[in-house]
């Protein structure tokens, strides 16, 4: 698929559904956001997100270098998948968000 063209993403996701998908993926999460909002917007089927390994290494990377708060940075990127329409959110920072709001 052309990372480019949106319109080729929906198609996409109507020949999934016409193929009978139960769950839409969409992955890499955080560079494809507008595509979930397209998506969510379309269809009446969970949309899920993939927090691709890539994603979680720069986060980690530049928290160890002191660069940017964690917690902070994982918090929002996880809210702005939520608030673009996934339903379902796959990560690598499960484990640490939910000791964090779990207090």
């Amino acid at each position: 698929m052309d990372f480019a063209n949106a319109r080729e993403a929906l198609k996409e996701v109507a020949l999934d559904i016409d193929e009978g998908a139960d769950i839409i993926m969409i992955k890499p999460a955080l560079a494809y956001l507008d595509i979930v909002a397209k998506v969510r917007e379309k269809i009446n089927y969970p949309v899920a997100v993939y927090n691709v390994s890539g994603e979680y290494a720069m986060v980690k990377a530049a928290a160890a270098k002191g660069w940017i708060d964690e917690k902070r940075i994982v918090t929002e990127s996880l809210t702005s998948m939520k608030r673009a329409g996934a339903d379902i959110i796959i990560t690598y920072h499960a484990i640490d968000i939910a000791a964090w709001l779990n207090g």
